[in-house]
């Protein structure tokens, strides 16, 4: 038997409901729609064929469309079994009516299901079935076994066959249902009759038997089912119950055997094992209030600290200077100015690649003025009018660039933090609006209040209380302003090197963390739609800079323990057997196939990607030497994973297109760094000389190609 995809079917199901229902497989043992939510819930139904999984997807679809949500039971007093045949031949017929292909799923399936004996019909007389068990097997199998009604049975028939609304199915269910208990009393009384007679006519000499053969029939316990959806206040058992002359009790309430047995053998299909269920995670709508730490509160506690830490460093008597931070910012004014020639670069390349861009979206058009230089032309040219060229404006762009605040990024920050302005500063030439963000887990929150960002349910991805995202620049800030903070941020990389002493400390709330970037890429669902509302733009790069995966992504979990009142919220690892679903988009994203929790980050891309179109997502993966070959044999293969290998070891760099990102690229960490300048001993040889010259050519082409690409991507 092929192998059922849920995926699939859940998809199937949409497309049917003609909306985005939400469609959950789970381990229970018959299909469920909630109304208000459109949560249609299907069973595992993995020992069921295509075909017969498509029937059953379909019929399920036909409830969530036709069948309302009502307490019918509170208008009519019948079983529910009887309601639901002739509502089951009701929303059949309306979905074959809607979908004309369905037939043909609905006839393939109930075949099949007739072919294995669902309804348990083989070798039984059908004339001796009631009613009810005859009309249900007459819409769904009629067309392979040969039913016959009764004159007094056949307008009960046509009332289940024109059923167009609910009221008509209520009105049908009621006349089937009085039908076959009117029938029932009939025979139970002719029964009763017949016994009656055979045990006069036995008194004489049997008196002794007829305890012991009273106790050869079982007795009838009416349906549960039944019984609770008859709610008239007769609930005596003498309504269900007879007591025949013999001694035996008797059911006098009409049961639907078909109904019964086919429920019964679907449940077989099931696979109701638990522990391989899936778990459907939603991401939160996460409140930015509590999540992003503003540009100012940020750097006006960085100030204050400093502030602090001169004062002590001037107090003490030792001290060469009384700048602890001139070393530092002499380095930072150097790095500026021999920067601007990369960022110079940046723009020329932005100008030229804009307007090659919109000359190749411009259109000509004729504008019905005559050419007049055209005119002698005319006996053998018709185009004697005058054109215009027309250029389309360019779209808005802005940049988020997300940068990874953990402990492993120390020995690249600063280098990090460089690249990072070459990008800014082309961003305040070119006028591009940009907010950068640095993802942590360890910035104090306010005396020592845990940050709530949401409410905690079941099946909702966490959030850490302590994560937050660190708005260290924007460029609403002034250019005065911003250049002051580029400098703490500069002293702060600087202090991570440790390779460098510095004579100051990190100040509080700027250490480095964990890595929680699949949080990051949760808050970016709400702060990329805010940024491009704030500043009016059409398109957004998302630059994403990391040197390693992410930290697990948990989800709440509700769980009962013997001692607690109520339900615990504990917490699970996003596993293969979760599904993340975006309610939003109606898409779902299997995490089955996870090789290992870190692809996780893969799918919250293709997540964020799909709910907000014209953003680029790009990734920027810092890696050692040793690295590079598992980050490209993670989204390669073959004779691709091959070139790709060969590129990285060449330039040191690669440009990945199969991963959660728009572009991931991989670089190698050491290649960041612009400063190896052309400088040389003065008594150096001339091969010393070459390789100095060749290393600064070697590190200056790197910085141009990896910037270079970015600006293609913006332009």
């Amino acid at each position: 038997m092929e192998v059922v995809k849920h995926e699939i079917k859940s998809q199937l199901a949409k497309l049917l409901a003609t909306e985005d229902l939400i469609v959950e497989h789970r381990s229970i043992e018959t299909a469920q729609f909630d109304v208000r939510t459109r949560v249609l819930t299907l069973p595992n139904w993995e020992r069921a064929s295509n075909d017969v999984y498509d029937a059953l997807v379909a019929h399920e679809v036909g409830h969530a469309l036709y069948t309302p949500d009502r307490e019918w039971f509170k208008e009519i007093q019948i079983p529910p079994s009887f309601v639901n045949i002739v509502e089951d031949a009701r929303i059949e017929k309306l979905m074959k009516r809607r979908y004309a292909g369905l037939a043909k799923t609905f006839r393939r399936g109930y075949n099949e299901l007739s072919d294995n004996d669902f309804f348990e019909v083989d070798g039984k007389d059908l004339d001796t079935f009631n009613l009810a068990d005859r009309v249900n097997l007459h819409f769904k199998i009629g067309a392979w076994i040969d039913i016959s009604f009764s004159i007094s049975e056949t307008p009960i028939v046509n009332l289940i066959a024109n059923a167009e609304t609910f009221d008509d199915t209520l009105s049908a269910a009621e006349a089937l249902y009085n039908f076959c208990k009117q029938e029932l009393e009939r025979k139970r009384k002719e029964e009763e009759i017949e016994i009656g007679q055979n045990l006069s006519a036995d008194l004489p000499g049997d008196g002794d038997n007829s305890s012991s053969d009273s106790n050869d029939h079982e007795s009838t316990v009416p349906n549960s089912s039944s019984d609770a959806s008859m709610e008239d206040g007769t609930g005596d058992d003498d309504r269900d119950l007879r007591v025949a002359s013999g001694g035996t009790a008797v059911n006098v309430e009409p049961e639907i055997e078909t109904a019964s047995a086919l429920e019964e053998a679907l449940r077989g299909l099931n696979n109701l094992d638990s522990s391989g269920e899936k778990r459907y995670i939603e991401l939160p709508k996460v409140d930015l209030k509590n999540i992003i730490i503003s540009n100012d509160k940020i750097h006006d506690r960085i100030n204050l600290e400093w502030e602090d830490q001169a004062k002590a460093w001037a107090e003490r008597p030792y001290n060469l200077t009384n700048n602890m931070f001139e070393e530092v910012d002499e380095d930072y004014i150097k790095f500026k100015r021999n920067a601007q020639k990369e960022v110079s670069y940046l723009v020329k390349e932005f100008e030229c690649k804009k307007s090659a861009s919109a000359y190749a979206r411009a259109t000509t058009a004729r504008t019905g003025i005559l050419d007049t230089t055209k005119l002698h032309t005319y006996k053998f040219n018709e185009d004697l009018f005058k054109k215009v060229t027309v250029i389309p404006d360019g779209k808005n762009h802005g940049l988020v660039f997300v940068l990874d605040w953990s402990g492993s990024m120390a020995p690249v920050m600063a280098d990090t933090i460089k690249q990072l302005y070459n990008l800014l500063w082309f961003c305040k030439k070119v006028n591009i609006p940009f907010d950068v963000y640095a993802f942590t887990d360890s910035y104090p929150s306010d005396y020592g209040v845990p940050k709530y960002s949401y409410e905690r349910k079941e099946g909702l991805a966490l959030v850490s209380d302590q994560f937050s995202m660190m708005n260290i620049f924007t460029s609403s800030t002034r250019s005065k302003e911003l250049e002051d903070q580029m400098k703490n941020i500069f002293r702060i990389a600087c202090a991570f090197d440790r390779n460098r002493w510095t004579q100051y400390n990190v100040p509080l709330g700027m250490q480095l963390s964990g890595t929680p970037l699949n949080e990051a890429i949760i808050s970016l669902h709400q702060i990329i739609p805010q940024f491009k509302s704030r500043h009016n733009l059409e398109k957004v790069q998302c630059v994403i800079l990391t040197d390693g995966e992410s930290a697990p992504l948990h989800y709440s979990r509700e769980v009962h323990r013997d001692w607690d009142t109520g339900g615990y919220m504990g917490a699970n690892v996003v596993s293969s057997k979760c599904v993340i679903r975006n309610r939003k988009t109606g898409h779902t994203y299997s995490c089955e196939h996870l090789g290992y929790w870190a692809d996780v980050t893969d799918l919250l891309l293709k997540n964020i990607r799909q709910e907000i179109p014209n953003t680029n997502f790009i990734g920027i993966r810092l890696m050692g030497s040793r690295t590079g070959g598992e980050f490209i044999r993670r989204y390669t293969n073959g004779d691709t994973c091959d070139r790709a290998m060969s590129t990285w070891r060449k330039e040191k760099s690669i440009s990945i297109k199969e991963s959660g990102y728009h572009t991931y690229f991989g670089l190698l960490s050491n290649t960041l760094s612009n400063e190896d300048e052309f400088e040389v001993k003065e008594d150096a040889t001339k091969a010393e000389i070459k390789r100095a010259f060749v290393k600064s050519l070697k590190t200056k082409k790197m910085n141009k190609k990896i910037l270079g690409e970015f600006v293609e991507l913006v332009a």
